[in-house]
């Protein structure tokens, strides 16, 4: 576990921990890493989980599946961010989506009950997991509520351009780069993906944007 010290550091989860206490850390929290292919499943809808995830490398996408297939993605796991944090407190039942990986990924796996319960010896670092892993739930909820913000928009246009717009903001320019392909895009806007081709090229027509793929302007 040691060649992964150096990731680990970096994430909110150890922040503000040196890396002999994350080494110290690992056996005491139980953690364990596995790799996952491209279109394989983290977790399935109605899975009882008991670890809190961490991406080392990679993507994972939390999406909704209907009956017949059809999917809505409610957001996205990068480098370093947690899955599963939702799910430690008691009787808070079984995983309600699918997590998948998008892209081959490196995941590491804590025991939640481990992290929240500090350890006989009471260590400081053990105790500054836990006030991260608040902080963490904490921009969790934060990004739904973003997310509400988007949905709550009555026309595809409008929710592009709230979408956009957040994404200018988060990178600081007014040329970057979305995580998503068009169909992941109106999957997580909850769109029909024609309707939105189509209203991208009309937000273009009226000199609002230019975009090649994922690189979008905002004008």
């Amino acid at each position: 576990m040691k060649e992964y010290i150096n990731v680990l550091k970096h994430t909110l989860l150890f922040r503000g921990i040196s890396e002999n206490d994350i080494e110290a850390l690992l056996g005491c929290l139980g953690a364990k890493k596995r790799i996952f292919s491209k279109g394989e499943y983290v977790y399935r809808q109605g899975e009882f989980i008991d670890n809190i995830t961490l991406v080392l490398r990679g993507k994972l996408y939390i999406q909704r599946e209907d009956y017949w297939g059809n999917s809505n993605i409610i957001t996205q796991i990068s480098d370093g961010e947690l899955f599963g944090e939702a799910y430690v407190a008691p009787g808070s039942g079984n995983i309600l989506n699918n997590v998948i990986a998008v892209e081959e990924s490196e995941v590491m796996f804590f025991d939640a009950r481990k992290i929240i319960s500090v350890c006989p010896s009471a260590c400081k670092f053990h105790s500054k997991v836990i006030e991260n892993l608040f902080f963490a739930i904490s921009e969790k909820n934060r990004k739904l509520v973003q997310k509400l913000s988007f949905m709550s928009n009555r026309t595809t246009r409008e929710k592009l351009i709230a979408y956009l717009s957040e994404e200018a903001n988060r990178q600081n320019s007014s040329v970057f780069t979305i995580p998503f392909n068009r169909q992941q895009l109106a999957d997580y806007l909850s769109v029909d993906r024609s309707a939105m081709s189509n209203e991208l090229c009309k937000m273009r027509d009226d000199g609002l944007i230019k975009f090649d793929r994922s690189k979008f302007t905002l004008i």
